[in-house]
């Protein structure tokens, strides 16, 4: 933990300090951001304030004194709910008000781990509640230059994978082979093991027809259907390095298992790729300007294009998420539907754009991964497909 940049951070946010809270591991977030062992045991409640200035604080319960031990700070315990609310009282001192991992109304769920009763909780003492969201961005969500490599590396592998997928599934094809969706989906998880990558028992996504107009259909061996000549074809996987500081690269490509795909087919596969690369620019152009450039200003920019065309109703999620050392991270996503992320994106962060429309039994999404590096600069590893894949090219 680095005690100096937090304080500082907590001063530039205009806060007093930053109350972490956990019980049962349901804070995933403080765990990271202060170093902890998340394995030890955590039955009782703990609390650890940080300070604009001066010493942190803890607050641990006596059978789980040591809890907070690898941290600094001076130690209070308590044994009772009157001797818990007296020593939170005391801690938070003089402050007005306290970062927390809350979200206002919601609006960022992934940060929103502090229950309700724990924010009446710190408000009863007279202390305003804000949300945390900006500084959790900056320490859990801005990639370093190693991670960046393993994020580049990760996706040389995955690139490879997705090609050989695509092949396995046509050459299966024309010789008369049976191959089914689940099929190239273990295809994939085994290229996985072999590559030393994992997805953290999260599985692609292979999908024919309608299938591939549900964004996160669930491939088992008993949803599974065959794979056959003249179908629409997705495939969307997601892996990282395995190691413990490895970083996720996720992709989506789209194909079709013949060589004349429907016109309608085309069109909306020509409309997502057109609306993934307008975003992309935009950022960059933002980026290189010095402008302030907000995840939700991204999402109206590539929903506007594929609302323009005619299909702004079937284009149900964000733009895009958060990526870090889990496929769907802490920061900032590109997002104006499900909420309004008004999170910077700046150097360090790393996000999927993947517009897709789903019509009908028609769906159709492509994904890239977007680097901000140290510079400021857009980065996307690898290739970005701007044409459907066909069995006979």
């Amino acid at each position: 933990m680095d005690l100096a940049t937090i304080q500082q951070k907590i001063r530039e946010s205009d806060a007093d300090g930053w109350l972490f809270y956990d019980v049962h591991h349901r804070d995933p977030i403080a765990y990271r951001v202060l170093g902890l062992d998340i394995s030890k045991m955590t039955t009782r409640r703990w609390y650890y304030f940080i300070p604009a200035t001066g010493t942190p604080q803890k607050l641990v319960h006596r059978i789980e004194s040591g809890r907070l031990a690898p941290l600094p700070g001076q130690t209070r315990s308590y044994v009772s709910w009157r001797e818990l609310h007296d020593g939170l009282r005391a801690m938070l001192g003089y402050s007005r008000s306290v970062l927390m991992q809350y979200s206002p109304l919601c609006a960022l769920p992934v940060v929103s781990m502090v229950d309700a009763g724990t924010v009446e909780l710190v408000r009863s003492f007279g202390k305003e509640v804000l949300s945390s969201a900006d500084l959790v961005q900056f320490f859990q969500a801005r990639l370093t230059e190693e991670e960046i490599a393993l994020h580049a590396s990760a996706g040389r592998k995955v690139q490879r994978i997705k090609d050989d997928a695509f092949r396995r599934i046509f050459d299966a094809l024309a010789a008369g082979q049976a191959i089914s969706e689940h099929d190239v989906q273990q295809f994939i998880l085994g290229e996985f093991e072999k590559e030393h990558l994992t997805c953290d028992g999260n599985p692609p996504i292979v999908a024919v027809n309608e299938h591939a107009a549900d964004p996160h259909f669930d491939l088992t061996a008993a949803t599974s259907v065959a794979i056959r000549p003249n179908q629409r074809l997705l495939i969307d996987l997601w892996a990282r390095e395995n190691v413990p500081e490895g970083i996720y690269y996720d992709i989506t490509w789209c194909g079709y298992t013949g060589s004349r795909p429907e016109p309608e087919y085309r069109e909306l596969f020509g409309i997502v790729v057109r609306a993934r690369d307008v975003v992309r620019e935009f950022i960059a152009a933002r980026l290189r300007s010095g402008q302030k450039l907000c995840g939700w200003e991204a999402d109206d920019a590539c929903r506007q294009v594929i609302a323009q065309a005619g299909y702004g109703e079937y284009f149900i999620h964000r733009t895009g998420h958060s990526i870090h050392g889990t496929v769907h991270g802490n920061g900032v996503n590109l997002d104006n539907l499900e909420t309004r992320d008004e999170r910077q994106i700046g150097p360090g962060a790393c996000f999927s754009i993947e517009p897709g429309i789903y019509k009908g039994p028609v769906g159709v999404r492509t994904e890239i991964d977007v680097v901000i590096d140290h510079r400021g600069q857009v980065v996307v590893f690898g290739d970005q497909q701007r044409e459907l894949i066909l069995a006979d090219s």
